[in-house]
């Protein structure tokens, strides 16, 4: 398995576009995204928990009810969200690029992000799509530019592996800046693979991913209406079809892992005015369960979050998050290290403060990329969740984020 360029184009049979079509009044940023598959292509997906959900994840829901899609709009600027007409101006949304597709609307996967509770014209989406139409190929870069808001940065990644001797290739894109805090997925992700797989084990594959990787990312605590990761695998790659979980999902999986964890990094690493991207480690966990709440507890700490922003060794905070977040563990065990590319350096034994050197531990903590090692030396499961330091530049972005 290796990274490989081309991110949701990578594969056989892909080809997107992004284009500005004027729902965001900057007419440098791109705000309308396309995803096409050559074929139609298994599909599966997973959708945010929140109660108030943006239209599109309801219109998606339904179009992919039989497990197949051929291709994925979205829209950025406007979420969608608490609009008296959001269905019907997301199944527009889906009629418009089938007819100029020449697919059935239903095989349209549909997704908003922006500001919720703001009417959506659908003028600028109708205008944009003949030419977002027109420019599809290998523009998996402007389909990632298309879907962000508050992202200073595109995501995408992909790489190839082998199943049975095929060679196969996985790739997505990505967005999410502010608002992450899932509980099924991390804002916007869309995933496109050439890898033969039926709808129930794409399905399976996607679900059971996501408890380790999106499930895992925190930047401020506030889950989203739009969250929304999406799977289209189209079988170009000629490989025999996965129908089962043997040895082909398995190594479906690990490609699939690879893609997702490496979109959570870059998602928390580009948190809304983060200077670091933080890892929180946690091993020697009696179940996988404690030590995944352990992981997220560390990573969701507001008193956490501002030390690293300040480069502050302040190891009694991350302890403090581990007392408070409910998981059964003996304090009296724990140890904690901060470590980065400027090497590791132990600040807690056994519950307890030890001696360490605060001008190297500040040197450690400088770095763009921070991981905290926790071990519970209390069995053998361990977990791993992703987040940002806490800044003024956080408040500054949701201080005036609609106006």
């Amino acid at each position: 398995m290796k990274i490989i360029s081309g991110g949701v184009c990578a594969a056989k049979g892909f080809t997107a576009n992004g284009v500005h079509c004027g729902i965001r009044k900057n007419r440098e940023k791109k705000d309308l995204a396309l995803i096409f598959s050559e074929v139609k292509a298994s599909a599966a997906a997973v959708y945010t928990t929140n109660l108030v959900k943006g239209a599109p994840l309801t219109v998606t829901k339904s179009h992919l009810a039989n497990g197949y899609a051929q291709a994925i709009i979205c829209n950025s600027g406007n979420a969608n969200t608490c609009n008296a007409n959001g269905i019907e101006i997301a199944e527009e949304m889906s009629d418009l690029i089938a007819n100029e597709l020449k697919i059935s609307s239903s095989d349209i996967v549909v997704a908003s992000t922006g500001v919720i509770g703001q009417p959506l014209d659908i003028t600028p989406i109708k205008n944009g799509i003949p030419s977002l139409v027109e420019g599809l190929g290998l523009n998996g870069d402007a389909a990632a530019e298309g879907i962000m808001t508050t992202d200073t940065v595109s995501k995408e990644v992909a790489v190839s592996f082998e199943i049975d001797g095929v060679e196969c290739k996985i790739g997505g894109i990505a967005k999410g800046s502010g608002m992450i805090h899932p509980n099924m997925a991390t804002m916007l992700v869309f995933i496109t693979t050439d890898c033969a797989i039926c709808p129930k084990m794409l399905q399976k594959a996607l679900s059971s991913d996501i408890t380790d990787t999106f499930n895992m990312v925190s930047v401020d605590g506030d889950t989203s209406t739009n969250d929304m990761v999406c799977i289209l695998a189209n079988g170009m790659a000629g490989n025999t079809e996965i129908v089962a979980d043997d040895e082909k999902f398995e190594t479906f999986m690990k490609a699939l892992n690879t893609v997702t964890v490496h979109l959570c990094r870059m998602i928390a690493g580009d948190g809304e005015g983060a200077t670091k991207l933080l890892e929180c480690s946690v091993t020697g966990a009696k179940t996988k369960d404690i030590a995944k709440v352990v992981a997220k507890s560390v990573i969701c700490s507001s008193l956490t979050k501002a030390a690293m922003f300040g480069a502050d060794a302040n190891w009694g905070r991350v302890l403090c998050a581990i007392g408070y977040s409910g998981a059964d563990v003996d304090v009296n065990k724990i140890d904690v290290s901060f470590i980065s590319n400027k090497g590791e350096i132990p600040v807690c034994k056994n519950g307890a403060g030890i001696d360490f050197s605060e001008e190297k531990a500040k040197e450690i903590l400088l770095e763009k990329e921070i991981t905290i090692s926790v071990n519970l030396n209390d069995g053998e499961y361990s977990s791993t969740a992703w987040g940002c330091d806490l800044t003024y530049e956080y408040v500054k972005i949701n201080g005036d984020y609609r106006t």
